[in-house]
Protein backbone atom coordinates (compact mmCIF):
# COMPACT_ATOMS: atom_id res chain seq x y z
CA UNK A 1 0.00 0.00 0.00
CA UNK A 2 1.24 3.56 -0.88
CA UNK A 3 1.91 5.74 2.29
CA UNK A 4 -1.11 8.23 2.54
CA UNK A 5 1.56 10.98 3.63
CA UNK A 6 3.19 11.41 0.52
CA UNK A 7 2.18 12.79 -2.87
CA UNK A 8 2.95 10.72 -6.40
CA UNK A 9 3.12 11.47 -10.17
CA UNK A 10 1.95 9.46 -13.21
CA UNK A 11 5.55 8.03 -13.58
CA UNK A 12 5.98 6.68 -10.47
CA UNK A 13 7.65 8.74 -7.95
CA UNK A 14 6.82 10.01 -4.97
CA UNK A 15 7.56 13.08 -2.49
CA UNK A 16 7.13 13.76 1.07
CA UNK A 17 7.27 17.55 2.41
CA UNK A 18 9.00 18.94 5.32
CA UNK A 19 9.00 22.59 5.79
CA UNK A 20 11.22 23.20 2.81
CA UNK A 21 12.51 20.36 1.47
CA UNK A 22 10.78 17.30 -0.49
CA UNK A 23 12.39 14.21 -0.52
CA UNK A 24 11.88 12.12 -3.94
CA UNK A 25 12.09 8.58 -4.41
CA UNK A 26 9.87 6.07 -6.63
CA UNK A 27 7.13 3.96 -5.99
CA UNK A 28 6.91 0.32 -5.32
CA UNK A 29 4.83 -0.59 -8.05
CA UNK A 30 7.83 1.42 -10.24
CA UNK A 31 10.17 -1.21 -8.20
CA UNK A 32 8.29 -4.05 -8.85
CA UNK A 33 8.01 -3.18 -12.46
CA UNK A 34 11.45 -2.77 -12.61
CA UNK A 35 12.72 -5.84 -10.93
CA UNK A 36 16.36 -6.31 -9.13
CA UNK A 37 18.09 -2.82 -9.70
CA UNK A 38 21.52 -2.57 -10.17
CA UNK A 39 22.16 0.84 -10.49
CA UNK A 40 21.24 4.54 -9.69
CA UNK A 41 22.08 7.75 -11.47
CA UNK A 42 21.52 10.73 -9.33
CA UNK A 43 22.07 14.21 -9.80
CA UNK A 44 24.77 16.39 -7.94
CA UNK A 45 23.61 18.78 -4.89
CA UNK A 46 23.31 22.13 -6.09
CA UNK A 47 21.66 20.98 -9.19
CA UNK A 48 18.75 23.01 -10.16
CA UNK A 49 15.74 21.01 -11.78
CA UNK A 50 12.43 21.93 -13.01
CA UNK A 51 8.91 19.77 -11.83
CA UNK A 52 8.32 16.99 -14.78
CA UNK A 53 12.59 17.21 -15.96
CA UNK A 54 14.46 14.04 -15.80
CA UNK A 55 17.01 14.18 -12.94
CA UNK A 56 18.68 10.90 -13.30
CA UNK A 57 17.96 6.77 -14.18
CA UNK A 58 17.81 3.96 -12.30
CA UNK A 59 18.85 0.76 -14.34
CA UNK A 60 17.12 -2.56 -13.19
CA UNK A 61 18.28 -6.24 -14.92
CA UNK A 62 15.15 -5.47 -17.71
CA UNK A 63 15.44 -1.77 -18.22
CA UNK A 64 17.05 1.73 -17.97
CA UNK A 65 14.01 4.20 -16.53
CA UNK A 66 14.64 8.27 -16.19
CA UNK A 67 13.70 9.31 -13.03
CA UNK A 68 11.51 12.15 -13.08
CA UNK A 69 11.28 15.20 -10.48
CA UNK A 70 7.77 15.89 -9.38
CA UNK A 71 8.90 19.48 -7.74
CA UNK A 72 11.17 22.08 -8.88
CA UNK A 73 14.06 22.73 -6.71
CA UNK A 74 17.68 22.82 -6.01
CA UNK A 75 19.00 19.44 -4.59
CA UNK A 76 20.10 19.81 -1.12
CA UNK A 77 20.97 15.91 -0.42
CA UNK A 78 21.51 12.11 -2.66
CA UNK A 79 21.26 9.26 -0.85
CA UNK A 80 24.78 8.11 -0.76
CA UNK A 81 23.37 4.53 0.22
CA UNK A 82 22.25 3.68 -2.99
CA UNK A 83 26.01 3.82 -4.85
CA UNK A 84 27.03 0.77 -3.01
CA UNK A 85 23.80 -0.73 -2.64
CA UNK A 86 20.87 0.28 -5.48
CA UNK A 87 18.81 -3.03 -4.31
CA UNK A 88 17.65 -0.96 -1.24
CA UNK A 89 15.15 0.76 -4.21
CA UNK A 90 13.74 -2.67 -3.99
CA UNK A 91 13.38 -3.51 -0.45
CA UNK A 92 12.25 -0.45 1.06
CA UNK A 93 11.27 2.23 -1.74
CA UNK A 94 9.39 4.50 0.79
CA UNK A 95 12.04 5.03 3.73
CA UNK A 96 15.46 4.05 3.40
CA UNK A 97 15.26 4.18 -0.78
CA UNK A 98 14.45 8.02 -0.76
CA UNK A 99 16.80 9.21 -3.71
CA UNK A 100 16.94 13.02 -3.25
CA UNK A 101 15.90 15.49 -1.36
CA UNK A 102 15.46 19.04 -2.88
CA UNK A 103 14.90 22.40 -1.43
CA UNK A 104 11.55 23.23 -2.94
CA UNK A 105 11.43 26.51 -5.20
CA UNK A 106 7.61 26.09 -5.31
CA UNK A 107 5.75 24.17 -2.50
CA UNK A 108 2.57 24.25 -4.69
CA UNK A 109 3.39 22.63 -7.48
CA UNK A 110 2.91 19.49 -4.54
CA UNK A 111 -1.15 20.22 -4.13
CA UNK A 112 -1.11 19.17 -8.42
CA UNK A 113 0.20 15.89 -7.64
CA UNK A 114 -1.58 12.89 -7.27
CA UNK A 115 -2.72 11.41 -3.34
CA UNK A 116 -2.53 7.70 -2.38
CA UNK A 117 -5.77 6.85 -3.52
CA UNK A 118 -5.83 8.61 -6.64
CA UNK A 119 -2.46 7.31 -7.33
CA UNK A 120 -3.67 3.56 -6.70
CA UNK A 121 -6.54 4.08 -9.32
CA UNK A 122 -3.95 5.52 -11.76
CA UNK A 123 -1.96 1.98 -11.36
CA UNK A 124 -4.71 0.17 -11.59
CA UNK A 125 -6.05 1.42 -14.66
CA UNK A 126 -2.72 1.53 -16.21
CA UNK A 127 -2.12 -2.49 -15.34
CA UNK A 128 -5.77 -3.38 -17.06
Amino acid sequence: MDPENLRYTKEHEWVSVEGAIGTIGITFHAQKELGDIVYVDLPKPGAVIQQGKTIGSVESVKAVSDIFSPVSGEIAEINGLLAESPEILNKDPYASGWLVKIKLSDPGEVDKLLTATEYQAFVGTESS
